[in-house]
């Protein structure tokens, strides 16, 4: 099993270090505490990113989340600057626009044209893909 400490695991998730010992410390990545350090199990963290070995779904399986909210869309335009992306979403003849984190529309291979779920939660649009995506 490949183990990684904290400074390794930011590199792999593209994080700043602070933010992946805060997300450890608050249990929302998985990580154990060994003295004043942090390690990581590298599946573990390569599963949130969608890299490792995933669990194969039917083709038309609906993405499992929590949001009741999600609706098939179609990627009409994309708009990357900096560190954020703007994500133009066709839904019928509907638009909604998701902002989301440049490394996230690169790690989802997003391009004009592609299916998508955008999962709306309150005031947020994310985007899932299904496995078959």
């Amino acid at each position: 099993m490949d183990t990684l400490n904290a400074r390794q695991a930011a590199r792999l998730l593209h994080l700043n270090l602070k933010r992946v010992q805060h997300l450890a410390r608050t249990g929302r990545l998985p990580a154990v505490r060994v003295g004043r350090k942090w390690l990581f199990h590298r599946a573990d963290l390569e599963r949130l990113l969608g890299t490792g070995t995933q669990p194969t779904q039917a083709p038309g399986d609906r993405v499992m989340l929590s949001a009741r909210n999600q609706l098939r869309a179609r990627v009409t335009a994309i708009t990357i600057d900096g560190l954020m992306a703007e994500v133009h979403l066709g839904i019928g003849d509907q638009e909604i626009i998701s902002i989301i984190t440049r490394a996230s529309a690169e790690r989802l291979g997003l391009a004009v044209g592609r299916e998508v779920f955008a999962v709306i939660k309150s005031t947020e649009v994310m985007i899932g893909l299904g496995a078959a995506a």
